[in-house]
């Protein structure tokens, strides 16, 4: 148990961003804000903003049609 606190007290410490700029995920914060997505707990969540994002404009687009 002491295991597994101590990884998520860890990754509370750090975030992950998409960089719109490199297409690429990065650990610190190197881009300008309006050229990223994020922060996010998890480099997995940040990898996938995109897609994510993507998926979200289309179901609100169907959802105005």
């Amino acid at each position: 148990m002491l295991v597994i606190s101590a990884m998520r007290c860890q990754n509370a410490l750090m975030q992950w961003w998409f960089c719109l700029i490199h297409k690429a995920v990065e650990e610190d914060a190197s881009c300008p804000n309006a050229s990223r997505l994020g922060p996010y707990e998890t480099r997995e969540l940040a990898a996938t903003a995109m897609e994510r994002m993507t998926r979200r404009q289309e179901e609100l687009d169907s959802e105005e049609d």
